[in-house]
């Protein structure tokens, strides 16, 4: 299994599966079962995503280069050197890993935002696919309230968190350390200028997609923050059409809904370029 060196010289695993063109997408695809999978289930979401999303490209006929980054970032955080252009370089280096000199890349959420700063970095992408996080009036400052309020809670965790009821996330406490949640707040801090509305992006097929109810309304842990997903997608609708985007909203889909296999695998088959 090849290894990609990322930007602090840790190491991490990059599966490659299949033969076709290239695809970039950073997740796990270890398979979970037993307890582990059924708590992840009770949350709404499916514990093997990863695995299902890369066979089903490979299946589709794609060359899938996946590497677990979300899990290396929690076992091996990076609480002062996760910026944008560490970001883009760390996601590079799992492409070169995988012998993908052009490759197209799909991300979800936080990583779809990763791989817009992918994309504004390198001529390499043959499409841009990004899930859950809108492309145009993305709601960065949100999230940096959000990621700031997590890193704060993360310093004072409580003594002995008690097991919130399944999608009950107000009452869920905190069990993240400071390092592992810093590291995003570094993130957001270096996107605090970043202005979506002024780049420019190599010409390449690009898909942006959200579920019809993809806001987040944070409680009062948060500051009552809201963190709306898809609202610039349709707002920004003809802006984005006009720049070469094909737009996507996932009817009665939320957050979770709308990044599952059943819905990303169609979506993605159909948009993916041929090679």
């Amino acid at each position: 299994m090849p290894t990609a060196l990322l930007h602090d010289d840790a190491p991490i695993e990059v599966t490659v599966l299949g033969d076709g063109p290239a695809v970039l997408l950073p997740v796990s695809t270890r398979v979970i079962e037993g307890l582990e999978a059924e708590q992840i289930r009770a949350w709404g979401a499916d514990p093997n995503l990863g695995h299902h999303l890369v066979t089903g490209l490979v299946a589709a006929g794609f060359r899938v280069i996946a590497a677990d980054y979300e899990g290396h970032l929690a076992a091996h955080p990076k609480p002062r050197t996760l910026n944008a252009v560490n970001l883009a370089a760390d996601l590079l280096a799992i492409a070169d890993a995988g012998s993908a000199g052009r490759f197209a890349y799909y991300g979800y959420s936080w990583l779809a935002l990763a791989g817009l700063q992918l994309a504004v970095r390198t001529d390499r992408l043959t499409g841009l696919a990004m899930g859950g996080f809108p492309p145009v009036g993305g709601p960065y400052a949100p999230m940096l309230e959000v990621t700031r309020a997590t890193y704060q809670m993360s310093l004072n965790p409580p003594a002995n968190p008690a097991t919130p009821a399944p999608g009950d996330w107000d009452s869920a406490e905190m069990t993240l350390t400071p390092d592992q949640t810093r590291q995003y707040l570094s993130l957001y801090e270096s996107l605090r200028d970043f202005d979506d509305l002024a780049i420019g992006l190599p010409p390449m097929p690009k898909l942006a997609f959200a579920g019809e109810k993809d806001t987040i309304v944070y409680g009062p842990k948060w500051g009552d923050v809201v963190v709306d997903m898809v609202g610039p997608l349709i707002a920004n609708r003809d802006r984005l059409t006009a720049q070469g985007w094909q737009i996507e909203v996932v009817p009665g889909a939320d957050h979770i809904a709308a990044m599952q296999a059943a819905v990303v695998l169609p979506l993605l088959t159909r948009w993916l370029p041929a090679g």
